[in-house]
């Protein structure tokens, strides 16, 4: 770890309360010289899913440290908490799936264990505040070069849970994928790599779940490619296909959701 330690948090607790500015705080206590980036703490609450998504494709564009993630709508109850050593980092978070992609970004899991070491959480643990109880005090340790295996017990990467791989199928005439999650803007990423799209046509359907119409989409590289209020399919920044409307949400206009299937054809 560097003299001047990096910790992340990406978390669903809103900015309304204090639940950010206490779990700032417990990190302040322990490590005063690190330094820490807020991801996010907007994502949706108890979606495991687009905080696993928001985490894997931003975590390899942050300096080398501890990335702390809480969207556990099962905290308090028999759910792990896990702190996982990369070759690029440390995460630390909730044992539900969240954390998984973001260590395969950052190299893969060499080493995990279990949080179970009282030393290095407060010394008093509440049932339904993990995030400033157990989370960041434990990356605060190793932010400051604590050794991995002291916060707690051994876990085999292979028993971490994972979450459901993302549907998708190819067929001749293109391919029918996942809604992964939807961006800011209303931006519909696919669980679709970018090779999927590249050998289709210029003009392209996207059909959303009925009873929604198929719309028509240009192939594009970005979204002015499309003309306003269009339909647009490229590849995003992080790598998948996704569509997006010039000037407006796409999200709306396809009335999806993540967990839906989308297809896009020639």
């Amino acid at each position: 770890m560097s003299a001047t330690p990096w910790i992340s948090l990406t978390t669903d607790y809103g900015l309304t309360d204090g639940f950010v500015a206490a779990c700032h705080g417990v990190i302040a206590r322990i490590a005063p010289a690190a330094r820490v980036i807020d991801v996010t703490h907007l994502v949706p609450p108890a979606d495991v899913r687009r905080g696993a998504a928001v985490l894997a494709q931003t975590v390899a564009y942050l300096p080398v440290g501890v990335h702390v993630a809480v969207v556990d709508p099962g905290v308090g109850t028999a759910r792990r908490g896990v702190a996982l050593a990369t070759p690029d980092g440390f995460l630390v978070g909730p044992d539900n799936g969240l954390l998984l992609d973001a260590a395969t970004a950052l190299g893969g899991v060499t080493d995990a264990v279990e949080l179970t070491e009282p030393r290095w959480q407060a010394s008093r643990v509440s049932r339904t505040f993990h995030g400033r109880d157990v989370f960041a005090p434990v990356a605060a340790q190793l932010a400051l070069g604590a050794p991995l295996a002291e916060a707690g017990t051994p876990v085999d990467p292979a028993r971490l849970v994972r979450l459901p791989t993302p549907t998708l199928t190819r067929d001749a005439d293109g391919f029918t994928a996942e809604v992964l999650t939807v961006d800011h803007f209303g931006n519909v990423q696919l669980a679709a790599p970018a090779d999927l799209l590249t050998v289709l046509p210029s003009t392209l359907r996207v059909r959303p779940p009925e009873p929604a119409a198929a719309r028509t989409a240009v192939r594009g590289l970005t979204f002015g490619d499309a003309p306003a209020g269009g339909l647009v399919a490229y590849v995003d920044s992080a790598g998948l296909v996704a569509v997006a409307v010039n000037g407006g949400r796409a999200v709306d206009l396809l009335r999806v959701s993540p967990g839906d299937l989308l297809r896009v054809s020639g």
